[in-house]
């Protein structure tokens, strides 16, 4: 499974899409890492306890979020974002969510697939240079006079 950030994967063409998946977990406070933690607040520093359990929260939401994409039949999930929330006093969720799709190669022939080039977006596009006319001058305006 294909897990991004990105609404596009290089190399891949997006030939399905699926739909909306999500994962979340609610986690609350542990006592232990809440004491050290409150230790750790004197003296200053990283709370290992609670970088620890943010990690697991997040790991278990994609995971879910992966589960659901794959029961869909997905191979890839694109725009994937993380969201918190407190949900009481010493509880917050972790909230994953992303658009399952059905990606292929670029190179691989897809049956009445229309491929789309990405926008330019260098210094050199067209849409910053002069217009193009294709018309022909007057004999009669004011610059032919």
């Amino acid at each position: 499974m294909i897990v991004v950030n990105t609404e596009t994967i290089p190399g891949k063409m997006i030939v399905e899409l699926k739909g909306l998946v999500q994962g979340n977990t609610v986690r609350a406070k542990h006592f232990g890492r809440d004491l050290a933690a409150s230790f750790k607040n004197l003296v200053g520093g990283e709370l290992k306890g609670y970088t620890e359990l943010l990690v697991e929260a997040r790991r278990e939401a994609v995971a879910r979020m992966i589960a659901q994409a794959e029961e869909l039949q997905a191979n890839a999930i694109v725009n994937v974002r993380f969201a918190t929330s407190s949900i009481t006093a010493g509880a917050a969720e972790l909230y994953a969510y992303g658009t399952a799709v059905v990606v292929v190669d670029c190179l691989t022939e897809v049956p009445n697939a229309i491929m789309v080039p990405p926008p330019i977006s260098d210094s050199n596009s067209l849409s910053d240079s002069a217009p193009v006319s294709d018309a022909t001058p007057n004999e009669g305006s004011m610059n032919g006079q």
